[in-house]
């Protein structure tokens, strides 16, 4: 039987690359804030904290991937991301590498 420690970490070191295309990929769909972005990858699947989130945004627009602008509309102002278009490129490749290597896995299942 694995070790449930074990299993977690490599499950996290999955989630930390995925959380990234995820976070990229429906941003560049619709821009979004960053609590409501959380609420957005837990309705496909994605749990991720606030305390996972804003510094991975803050990486990503630090990156050139994202690009934000403040909304003042409310009382509280809020950082709207939105992806770049090096983010928009980012995705592309990413997905298609993605799609090669379910490919590979998908074959190793077989006889």
């Amino acid at each position: 039987m694995l070790d449930p420690d074990l299993i977690a970490q490599h499950r996290q070191e999955l989630r930390r690359g995925t959380t990234s295309l995820a976070c990229l990929a429906l941003l560049a769909a619709t821009p979004d804030y960053g609590y409501r972005l959380i609420g957005r990858l837990a309705d496909l699947g994605f749990e991720v904290e606030a305390n996972t989130l804003y510094p991975l945004l803050r990486r990503l627009d630090k990156q050139g991937l994202l690009s934000f602008e403040w909304d003042t509309s409310e009382a509280r102002p809020r950082k709207v991301y939105a992806t770049a278009p090096a983010g928009i490129e980012l995705v592309s490749l990413l997905r298609a590498d993605w799609n090669r290597l379910t490919e590979a896995l998908d074959r190793m299942d077989r006889p």
